[in-house]
């Protein structure tokens, strides 16, 4: 009987990581052969460096370059705001902050993770937005910088979370040497302990990275929507994420703009494979040190 359960319980978990790669495939496949038809008609150079995007025009135009600025300076913007926020959080919990701290700490910016993505959107348009567009005296608040505080609140969690493992999983020997050699607690944090977890914070910045550069309810709340290459901070923007989702709705399938839209998810596709990729190979080469 312990045989039989041992097996069977062996072919159940074979048939879920089968059925999670079958899924994954499917997933891929579906996005290149609705999305690379439209290479065929459309120039790759054009669609990636050029910012005209007038998909529903009379004689259409797919340059794709503002959407993906767009994209790359609210999520570069989310990161100058989330890493200090996160690594500063993983810091004070690993090191400074007592045990019933911890205990209370940790589970409070966790729970942040937890929040859908559509309320951070609406705290985001209802409240800062307007807040922003009177601090500075804008003529809205939808643009790059509050969308790009609101997805830096959001991804926090993951670089608190995983930065405060890495400085956790440091090896004690290592404080006590510095300690020992007449470094104060701050030296021994910034000098030993944080360069003694470097490739674990990198690990949580890139996955931060990722979660915001795929994030779409906030960017195509808070964002502004204007397919433009920002100017300035302050200026509307419309990342990849917010195009494909606003304008799905809108298409007929298999034409040029329904093809445009997938090639897009292609393209969203790569920078985030690229991403978890980097971040694989950085935890290897952690895990082998």
């Amino acid at each position: 009987m312990r045989s039989y359960k041992e097996k069977s319980f062996q072919a159940i978990t074979y048939i879920t990581a089968l059925t999670t790669i079958v899924l994954l495939m499917g997933i891929i496949y579906s996005l290149f052969r609705e999305g690379i038809p439209l290479f065929g008609k459309v120039d790759v150079r054009s669609f990636l460096f050029t910012n005209s995007w007038y998909p529903t025009h009379a004689e259409p135009e797919f340059g794709a370059w503002a959407l993906i600025s767009g994209s790359l300076i609210v999520t570069v913007g989310a990161l100058v705001i989330g890493i200090p926020l996160g690594l500063g959080s993983a810091i004070f919990i690993s090191e400074i902050a007592s045990g019933r701290m911890k205990e209370i700490a940790k589970p409070v910016i966790e729970l942040l993770a937890g929040i859908p993505s559509v309320v951070y959107g609406l705290f985001g348009m209802a409240f800062l937005a307007p807040l922003i567009r009177q601090w500075f005296h804008l003529d809205t608040g939808l643009n790059v910088f509050s969308a790009s505080v609101i997805l830096g609140v959001m991804i926090v969690p993951i670089i608190a979370s995983m930065s405060e493992d890495a400085l956790s999983n440091v090896p004690k020997s290592i404080r006590e040497a510095s300690l020992a050699l007449g470094s104060t607690k701050i030296e021994c944090i910034f000098k030993a302990v944080i360069p003694a977890a470097r490739s674990g914070i990198i690990g949580s910045i890139l996955l931060g990275f990722g979660r915001a550069i795929g994030e779409t309810m906030v960017v195509l709340m808070v964002s502004g929507g204007s397919a433009q290459i920002p100017r300035n901070i302050f200026a509307s923007a419309r990342p990849l994420t917010s195009t494909i989702a606003a304008e799905m709705g809108e298409t007929v399938m298999g034409d040029l703009h329904y093809q445009s839209l997938f090639a897009l998810a292609i393209l969203l596709f790569a920078i985030t494979f690229i991403t978890n990729l980097i971040t694989e190979l950085v935890f290897l080469k952690r895990s082998f040190r």
